[in-house]
């Protein structure tokens, strides 16, 4: 099944996607496949280990199931003090 899903961006990973959301039309079940899929699109250089996932503003599992038109968002390590 093919959905749409607005997955946002910060950090690291806004500079190498080029932007700070899109929208992605995907066959990806779960914001690990979705991150799959996306890590091999824009060549993120984090892991999916090194982030944590929230779906429709809400920390998620990376096995959460995904629905059409739910907002995803990947979140890197902060940094800084």
């Amino acid at each position: 099944m093919k959905r749409t899903i607005k997955v946002c961006y910060f950090s690291i990973l806004r500079e190498e996607a080029g932007c700070s959301d899109e929208q992605v039309e995907t066959h990806a079940d779960t914001p690990a496949n979705l991150y799959a899929e996306l890590l091999e699109r824009h060549s993120f250089t984090l892991p999916q280990s090194d982030l944590r996932v929230a779906v429709n503003e809400v920390f998620q599992p990376w096995d959460t199931s995904l629905e059409d038109n739910d907002e995803v968002v990947f979140i890197p390590p902060v940094s800084g003090g």
